[in-house]
């Protein structure tokens, strides 16, 4: 009886955590894949996205444990929550003095808002495990995936909305095929042609939709702050938490790992998976589907990337037991130059509204590989994954960064290794690869998603 209680307070912040999450990255997904489509003069879309990634970065280094140990996880998940907040009420109001600030404010909480997050769920799976004679691992799998089930959705809601709201706009006429050669890989912001990525949504349109963006992130911060419970009430009848080590000496190991040939060669592995999604997200959305079909297909465009993305990444982990991690680089290193040399040769047009959505889940499949296995190296799992998190971040910057050159940013570890590495911090030599493969991801979160690991396993060593 005393299990079967605990189990459903237990179950019941679970759900307060997914739905909370779940109205906030639904604002924030469907938002920011409309960046570089609203905002592209003098590209300001995209240099927003790049300084959001600019403070993902730093914060991720350092941020997360100073915010928690002082903070709680509660109250950093409301604070890191209302930096989201935020950003949505800055593009009320958009322009060069609004958007910057609010997407630094927004880059400085993404990676506290998910270490709180990790730490929360962690704890008090094994809290809950400890009272029920459970392991903690099974519990604490079992938590994460109740939440990224919950959470994955986020993605198909925010851009649902978008183009719904978005769909009201007057049909326009199709371009003629003349302006039509300034889609795609001819696009230019210096272009005087006329197309669709110049015809913005009536001012009206994007305040609804902004509205109701900024209402669910708002919902978000109150679900949390009033069903919540703290982390110190979970915790209560265990042992208290081991006060982390300094953060110098945790950033020198960290950095200490570039004497790695080997971690520097997998390098290169996060960076492209940055620059991918960079490219989907900005330039994709921009240059081929707004440019040729009009923003309200965005949305539906980018909801096939993200059910294909899960779909395949779930299927992913399983295949790979019995193919290993080279067949799966190989599908999605040849998915992905398919997919760019057709991108670079095909014109787009109104009539050929299907092969959007084709490139779309074909980039989700191929995305999905690097998603899964990307995260499934290494054995010291801090400071690895900081790495892995500063890379992506890195290449998210510059992405962007070109991106607006041209025209003038749910990594998750496996579980299991996190558990072990609890009480073995490092591996002994013929465990140093891992070979689990964690599903459960979600769009831009895999850029911050390593910090939460570093925090949550130094208090719980």
């Amino acid at each position: 009886m005393f299990s079967a209680s605990t189990m459903d307070r237990s179950l019941r912040n679970v759900l307060v955590v997914s739905f909370g999450f779940l109205l906030l990255f639904t604002a924030y997904g469907g938002l920011q894949s409309l960046q570089s489509s609203l905002y592209s003069e003098e590209g300001l879309g995209v240099t927003a996205l790049s300084t959001l990634y600019g403070g993902m970065l730093l914060s991720s280094m350092f941020l997360p444990p100073l915010l928690i140990e002082r903070l709680g996880c509660k109250g950093t998940i409301i604070l890191s929550m209302c930096g989201y907040v935020a950003f949505s009420v800055g593009n009320f109001f958009a322009s060069w003095y609004t958007l910057i600030p609010t997407s630094i404010l927004l880059g400085l909480g993404a990676a506290p808002l998910w270490s709180a997050q990790s730490t929360y769920l962690t704890i008090m799976g094994n809290t809950h495990a400890k009272k029920a004679g459970k392991h903690g691992k099974d519990v604490v799998n079992q938590y994460f995936g109740i939440f990224f089930l919950v959470f994955q959705s986020s993605g198909v809601w925010g851009n649902l909305i978008s183009s719904l709201v978005f769909g009201q706009t007057p049909s326009q006429e199709a371009l003629p095929e003349e302006q039509l050669m300034s889609c795609g890989a001819s696009d230019c912001l210096m272009a005087t042609a006329t197309t669709n990525s110049t015809q913005r949504p009536s001012q009206q349109l994007v305040y609804t939709l902004l509205g109701i963006y900024t209402g669910s992130g708002v919902l978000a911060v109150l679900m949390i702050a009033a069903f919540l419970k703290p982390i110190g009430d979970v915790q209560r009848e265990s042992e208290g938490e081991k006060k982390s080590p300094p953060f110098w000496s945790t950033l020198l190991s960290t950095f200490k790992l570039y004497r790695d040939k080997r971690l520097c060669l997998l390098i290169l592995l996060p960076l492209y998976s940055g620059l991918q999604q960079g490219f989907l997200s900005s330039e994709y959305t921009r240059s081929y589907v707004t440019c040729a079909l009009g923003i309200q297909f965005v949305g539906y465009v980018m909801i096939c990337f993200s059910a294909t993305n899960a779909l395949c990444s779930v299927l992913y982990g399983k295949v790979s037991q019995y193919t290993g991690r080279a067949v799966l680089y190989v599908l999605g290193t040849v998915t992905h130059l398919s997919c760019m040399i057709a991108l670079l040769l095909w014109r787009p047009g109104a009539d050929q509204l299907a092969v959007f959505f084709v490139f779309s889940g074909l980039w989700g499949v191929a995305d999905a590989v690097w998603q899964t296995q990307n995260n499934d190296f290494g054995t010291r799992v801090s400071e690895c994954q900081v790495l892995h998190v500063t890379c992506e971040a890195l290449r998210a910057r510059k992405v962007y960064i070109y991106g607006k050159t041209q025209r003038a940013e749910e990594n998750t570890a496996t579980y299991e290794e996190a558990e072990l590495a609890l009480n073995q911090p490092e591996l002994d030599e013929g465990r140093r690869w891992g070979s689990g493969v964690s599903p459960f991801l979600g769009g831009q979160r895999f850029l911050i998603m390593a910090a939460q690991y570093k925090f949550h396993l130094e208090m719980l060593e």
